[in-house]
């Protein structure tokens, strides 16, 4: 039975970014997936979530945070890279598992059962899960996801490898990536990993928007309420997922970075900033989602002390970074 980590879900305890005192229990799968897989790997990914001060206003959505593959490398010594799916995706998981690598694919979430309520067995909805144990006689995948670890078996796990003729429409091969250990890397600890984390820091003021996002954010938002007012409410909750709960997710991830390097030694008090724009974003997208279904006046001005907060917060740091 391939194996990589001796964990059971149901004895495995998430990590304390997916408890439910959050303001945003889930982030994006990614993000996520990539954070107990480092917790069950016996890592501390907080060291690594600088990235989230580089997002940006990107268009027409917010940026869709993630672990950068470099950050991943320099802190946690591992290789994070993308595999070319050329025959059946079961075979690839089940020869990269056993080689002691997990494997970050992309499955479809109507039949992962941790998405009950959400996707499953109601929308197919492709999300990133991390293979860690596989048993093809018994039919069952243990895997990282969403808030946790878990158990898929029976039809589910047939439906997601389109075993036994369980087969549902694909368009194109799932994206692969495999995770291994670097020939001469090795997990930060200590001081060593502070300082690993100020410096991907440093890597990721540099990458900041030149600008403030939330005003170039804001003359969109007053754009696309004009079609959003004549949309269903699923429209409203679309739109919501790429932009409010895309960036309070990510900043409030950024609040606990800091709050973090803040126990290590390093303060810049720069996390206050950053849990104000969580916390107040989550309270105007339920305000929102009833003003935009009740076609009521929409309050713009939390916007416009996110602003004043965001411009707070890089300051403060990059005061900081300078001393």
């Amino acid at each position: 039975m391939p194996r990589v980590l001796s964990l059971d879900p149901a004895t495995y305890t998430r990590h304390a970014c997916h408890t439910r005192d959050r303001d945003w229990a889930e982030t994006n799968c990614y993000s996520d997936v990539i954070i107990e897989m480092l917790h069950g790997l016996g890592h501390e990914p907080l060291a690594g979530m600088s990235f989230t001060l580089a997002s940006d206003w990107e268009v027409d959505q917010w940026t869709f945070f993630k672990f950068p593959h470099q950050d991943v490398e320099e802190l946690y010594g591992l290789e994070i890279h993308e595999m070319a799916p050329w025959r059946d995706l079961l075979r690839h998981v089940v020869d990269q598992v056993a080689a002691g690598r997990l494997v970050l694919v992309e499955m479809d979430s109507c039949y992962l059962p941790d998405t009950q309520g959400a996707a499953y067995r109601i929308a197919h909805v492709k999300s990133t899960i991390a293979v860690n144990e596989i048993d093809l006689d018994a039919g069952r995948m243990a895997y990282f996801h969403n808030q946790g670890f878990h158990w898929v078996d029976g039809d589910d796990f047939r439906a997601l490898f389109q075993l036994d003729g369980l087969v549902h429409p694909r368009i194109l091969p799932p994206y692969i990536e495999v995770v291994k250990p670097l020939p001469r890397g090795r997990a930060l600890a200590g001081p060593e990993l502070l300082a690993g984390a100020l410096a991907c820091l440093r890597r990721q003021l540099d990458r900041a928007p030149a600008s403030n996002p939330f005003p170039r954010f804001r003359a969109a938002f007053e754009r696309d309420l004009q079609w959003l007012v004549t949309e269903p409410i699923d429209s409203f909750h679309n739109y919501s997922f790429v932009t409010f709960r895309q960036y309070g997710a990510n900043f409030e991830l950024a609040a606990t970075h800091l709050r973090w390097l803040a126990a290590q030694g390093f303060d810049p008090g720069a996390a206050d900033c950053f849990a104000a724009i969580s916390r107040d974003t989550k309270a105007m997208q339920f305000a929102l989602a009833r003003a935009v279904a009740r076609k009521k006046p929409v309050d713009f001005a939390p916007l416009e002390a996110m602003a004043a907060r965001w411009d707070e917060g890089l300051s403060r740091l990059r005061e900081a970074l300078a001393r």
